[in-house]
């Protein structure tokens, strides 16, 4: 190679290195900067909550609805919110509330058999779902704008004829029975299920579960007329949010529904059933020799959304959780006993909710864990939060709060929540308010009113053999909890 080759080639060379060092430094940071503790971080506050325009009105038949137009995405989705609930169905036939919520939509309508409405659905990437919760029932759809005039009409279909099938119920009833026997699979699911029974008793209905007796006792005619009585248009709440013409929404919400009226003249009494404390103390054991780890729930009878003290509580949420919160500092950083650990107050819009702590731990760990957040129990009634716990706590539940409405679908979720569980119209930006003006005293006090230690019913999940010290360190009476699946009855099975 000749020389002006060789000097070609090396003046190449110099040029990619001191490009890629240009490259390399601009990406680097000055070597006089050091990384800021987290502490000194600046950001910029959130946005405000800003509640999109909405147009709430009522059809002559007493139906609800709420229209946000949103542009943003050829889409339109929508949910319709009936008053009704699994716990209004009778202890004898626990489960017919879901069985109902599932076969509303999966067994189709008189006009549309079952496969018919999934083939006419998928081509045009549509869907349309219905279930029952504990404290409602939900009808929700999704579908392309273009689709407006061809699935809308079959959302109606789905609320106003379904057709239940009668293979469609005993396949959902097939499919709970399935849930039955692999319910003792997870002990995290174990200990949520009885730790609800030990609080609000196994009749209760927020505690009750399906059983094989229970799903054998209802006909197809049970679920008919679980549908009647509760699916009526002056108790539905129909949202819809995204890419559409108000006016041509509102003449097809009308074209739909306008006619719709009660199968049945006499109104059910829907008041929410009252909940009480079963066991008020105690220490419940659920032995599973298989476990190497425990897992552990405590606490007691909760408070609603609506109690006064519920921002402060909120506050007290978020002081207590998280990997700044008091729980995961002492429990799991500092003593090193908890592979997971929380506490939280689980409130509900009408009814008590609970106050919940707990977490996994191994076995051996089991006593010691569940002493310490006893210990964090009584400093939350006894000493008052830090300046800097109190505003760290305030704004992690703000920060959270503001990430609610982020969509127009959530904000249109939230005003439907609130107004089918009777709150105010300001509940949104009350609540804020008074989350900000929260004081380290109204956390005491609202901790002195609802944290009763005296009442704390506490459940393990874990082998008994490997606990050590043993539970009896705790209460010397300690209950075995059985979880043995009742069989239905021998006819039942031929």
């Amino acid at each position: 190679m000749s020389e002006n080759k060789y000097k070609k080639v090396f003046t190449w060379l110099g040029l990619i290195l001191l490009t890629t060092s240009l490259v390399l430094a601009s990406h680097l940071p000055a070597s006089a900067q050091t990384a800021k503790h987290y502490t000194d971080l600046e950001f910029p506050p959130l946005p405000e909550v800003e509640l999109p325009e909405y147009d709430r009105y009522k059809l002559d038949n007493g139906m609800t609805v709420y229209l946000i137009r949103d542009r943003k995405l050829p889409l339109i989705r929508g949910n319709a919110v009936i008053r009704t609930g699994s716990r209004l169905e009778p202890n004898q036939e626990v489960g017919l509330a879901e069985i109902t919520g599932t076969t509303i939509r999966s067994g189709g309508t008189k006009q549309h058999p079952a496969d018919e409405l999934n083939q006419l659905l998928e081509q045009k990437a549509a869907s349309i779902e219905t279930s029952i919760d504990t404290t409602s029932g939900s009808a929700n759809f999704d579908f392309l704008a273009e689709d407006l005039e061809t699935v809308f009409p079959l959302f109606a279909e789905v609320i106003r004829d379904p057709a239940f099938a009668a293979d469609k119920i005993e396949l959902a009833k097939t499919q709970l029975k399935g849930q039955i026997a692999r319910r003792n699979d997870n002990p995290g699911d174990i200990a949520s299920r009885e730790f609800r029974k030990l609080i609000y008793g196994e009749d209760s209905p927020y505690a009750r579960t399906v059983e094989y007796t229970t799903l054998d006792n209802i006909s197809r005619q049970d679920v008919i007329n679980f549908y009647q009585t509760y699916f009526r248009p002056d108790r539905v709440i129909l949202g819809i949010v995204g890419d559409f013409e108000p006016r041509q929404m509102k003449a097809l919400i009308e074209s739909n529904f306008g006619d719709w009226q009660a199968q049945t003249k006499e109104k059910t009494d829907i008041t929410a059933p009252q909940a009480n404390q079963k066991y008020t103390d105690g220490i419940y054991l659920v032995d599973r020799p298989e476990l190497t780890q425990s897992n552990i729930l405590l606490g007691h009878l909760g408070g609603q959304a609506s109690d006064r003290e519920y921002p402060a509580l909120s506050v007290m949420n978020g002081m207590l959780n998280g990997f700044t919160g008091r729980l995961f500092n002492d429990i799991r950083a500092r003593q090193g006993l908890a592979y997971s650990v929380y506490g939280y107050w689980s409130v509900r819009y009408d009814y008590p909710g609970m106050f919940i702590a707990g977490g996994q731990t191994k076995s051996e760990s089991t006593v010691p864990f569940v002493r310490s957040i006893l210990d964090e129990v009584d400093r939350l009634r006894s000493d008052e939060i830090t300046p800097q716990e109190l505003e760290f706590a305030k704004e992690s539940i703000l920060n959270s709060f503001v990430f609610n409405f982020q969509k127009p679908s959530q904000t249109l979720s939230r005003l439907m929540t609130y107004e089918y569980f009777g709150y105010p119209d300001d509940f949104i930006f009350k609540y804020q308010r008074e989350v900000k003006a929260t004081t380290a005293d109204d956390i005491l006090k609202a901790a002195r009113k609802y944290l009763q230690p005296d009442r704390i019913v506490t459940l393990v999940v874990g082998n008994k053999k490997q606990i050590d010290p043993p539970l009896t360190q705790l209460d010397r009476n300690v209950k075995t909890v059985d979880v043995s699946i009742p069989q239905p009855a021998r006819s039942q099975l031929n």
